[in-house]
């Protein structure tokens, strides 16, 4: 048997490549795997092309333990080595014989090889401290059998395999006897090398047969052993839309994810070829409200080959909270495959993402715009992250994006715009939208708008106020309010004046009265000439101060870093109230104080702001004035 070292720049590469360029030791499977990928389709890329005069057959991997020898075999049946490609693309580490193959057949690529840095095969020596090489060529030259205990020397000789192929055996070492073990092995392939291109088979496992036609139903069904192959060579990533149905795209929704019970809302399927390779299929979740909906479940695959299901970067971050499969053959990886490398290519594969789920938000608004709406409110929260934080998505919102009214109507911008300008334009020519967060909680303010005829709409998704404010500086002449900003009067002014029943003096007593009894911090006291139907006592947070208290609890930037804001509202007593005038006819200040408190705590009540001691003395107050 021949002897020779083999040939790296360094005086011993394992030790490097066991601590340093494999952070994760179970990858060792998957490199493995995927050579033997490699090797059974370049084999069947050589019999297409009539090069290899062999039968292709119906290949497959066979990965097999062995726990009495410590030993794990991965077993293929494609293209073998000679005993020159051996010293060429074994003994020179870094060499990778998936690129000089696709260097010499140019259109192999589209066959899925997988390789690209030769360095694969040696992530064994992690978990093993011993390898050998039992190799056949599919061409007439004898087998080969390659030993080597991880230094540098390496042992190379003949072998007595007949079949076609190559077989790896890795002697495990002592500190990785998890690798003997079968759950943990199955439970790499079934994550790595699930939807790998090639059967791969692990065991065998019992199936019954189904009972013949016409057989007595009282027979026992016949039970066989078959091969259990673990994974699915053909998922639905890798064939045509037009070749599945939307119960496919379902079934390999709960393929990828076995405990999600709910059925996505709908899919995008990724097919595109050039400026770069790139395939998948998005899915949509139920979303609701959820921005805290656990992220990086969308899995990125290179020919097949899991990588990693942390895709940021290659997947825009509005669009992380989506689910399903990315596979590209041009995503730039480092060299262990482990994540990725930022570069021009991630970024326009990131953009044609975004543009392609824009796309499919215009279908099927276009397509059936009464299901789209039904739909809305589990995705919004997608749509309008999107639309803060992708410039081309926004770009393209308009003809998707939905504004829904608190009586249920949803609308497009455009639809808001004309269904709105005549009635809720104020004196200076702006456009006024009104909207409400919670139907429950702002019901008397949304009930006041409505018999004025506006329109209000239902804004209540966590990331509101970061979309109006984008809305509000990207479209000419409009503002978002909500509608418990202030009274209606004000929300929309109008050249409205309405004469007061007080005299100056009376008001300015009865500001003074209000002033000595409400603490002046937190409330300012605005005294209004209002209609004698409106509310005596209204409670208001100034459109700012509250959008930027919103900003700052979803996380907006600057926002973030100014400190907690103070509580502040404005207090609006309305002077055309009974209330008003029954306080400045009490003589008795105590009597005074106590109708000022009931009438504030009630206005608090109505914006579900009175709680802890001020309830507690506001229920008291109640019985006592009802004795």
């Amino acid at each position: 048997m021949a002897k020779g070292n083999i040939n790296v720049s360094v005086e011993n590469i394992f030790p490097l490549i066991k601590k340093f360029l494999y952070s994760d030791h179970e990858i060792f499977l998957r490199e493995l795997i995927s050579n033997a990928t490699d090797a059974t389709l370049k084999l069947k890329h050589l019999t297409n092309t009539g090069e290899a005069k062999v039968e292709y057959g119906n290949p497959m991997i066979e990965v097999k333990i062995n726990k009495e020898n410590k030993t794990l075999q991965i077993i293929d049946q494609g293209i073998g080595m000679t005993e020159e490609e051996v010293q060429k693309y074994i003994n020179e580490v870094a060499f990778s014989g998936a690129e000089d193959f696709i260097s010499k057949h140019k259109d192999a690529e589209k066959e899925g090889i997988i390789g690209h840095f030769g360095l694969g095969f040696y992530s064994a020596f992690m978990v093993a401290d011993k390898v050998e090489i039992i190799t056949k060529s599919y061409t007439d030259a004898p087998a080969v059998q390659w030993v080597c205990d991880g230094s540098p020397q390496f042992e190379l000789g003949p072998s007595d395999k007949k079949d076609r192929g190559t077989e790896i055996v890795l002697h495990i070492a002592e500190d990785s006897q998890e690798f003997l073990e079968e759950y943990k092995i199955r439970e790499l392939l079934q994550k790595y090398n699930r939807f790998m291109p090639i059967p791969i088979k692990f065991g065998t496992k019992e199936e019954t047969l189904p009972l013949p036609e016409g057989a007595d139903k009282d027979a026992t069904p016949e039970k066989v052993i078959v091969d259990d192959i673990i994974n699915n060579p053909n998922p639905a990533w890798t064939k045509a839309p037009s070749e599945l149905k939307e119960e496919d795209y379902k079934a390999f929704y709960h393929e990828l994810y076995p405990m999600q019970f709910d059925e996505p809302l709908f899919h995008i399927h990724l097919n595109v070829d050039y400026p770069f390779h790139l395939t998948g299929i998005l899915f949509f979740p139920k979303l609701g409200n959820n921005l805290n909906i656990d992220k990086d479940k969308i899995q990125l695959y290179q020919n097949q080959v899991f990588v990693t299901d942390e895709v940021k970067g290659i997947v825009p971050d509005f669009l992380m909270l989506l689910r399903g499969v990315i596979d590209s053959p041009d995503i730039p990886l480092n060299v262990s495959r482990s994540y990725l490398q930022a570069d021009g290519a991630v970024k326009k594969i990131s953009s044609y993402i975004t543009k392609k789920v824009a796309d499919k938000m215009v279908s099927l608004m276009n397509d059936n715009r009464e299901d789209y709406e039904k739909k809305w409110n589990d995705i919004k929260v997608v749509i309008e992250y999107g639309m803060i934080s992708e410039e081309k998505f926004y770009e393209k919102s308009d003809k998707f994006a939905l504004y829904p009214t608190v009586d249920g109507k949803y609308l497009t911008f455009e639809e808001l715009k004309d269904k709105i300008k005549d009635n809720q334009t104020d004196k200076d020519g702006k456009l006024i939208i009104l909207y409400a967060s919670n139907i429950d909680e702002q019901d008397q303010y949304i009930q006041t708008a409505k018999e004025k005829g506006y329109e209000v709409l239902l804004l209540d998704s966590p990331i509101v106020p970061h979309l109006i404010q984008k809305l509000e500086t990207t479209k000419e002449n409009i503002s978002f309010v909500r509608v418990d900003a202030d009274h209606i009067n004000n929300l929309i002014k109008k050249d409205e004046n309405i004469a007061s029943i007080l005299t100056d003096e009376e008001k300015e007593t009865l500001k003074k009265d209000l002033e000595e009894t409400i603490d002046s911090k937190t409330y300012t006291i605005a005294l209004e000439n209002l209609s004698k139907d409106d509310a005596p006592f209204i409670l208001t947070q100034p459109e700012f101060m509250r959008r930027m208290k919103d900003m700052q609890q979803t996380g907006g930037g600057m926002f973030g870093m100014m400190g907690g804001f103070p509580e502040s509202y404005n207090l609006v007593v309305n002077t055309n109230s009974a209330l008003a005038s029954d306080i400045l006819k009490k003589e008795n200040k105590d009597e005074k104080a106590t109708i000022i408190k009931q009438a504030l705590d009630l206005a608090k009540l109505s914006q579900n702001i009175l709680k802890g001691k001020d309830l507690t003395n506001f229920i008291k107050r109640s019985f006592d004035l009802i004795k």
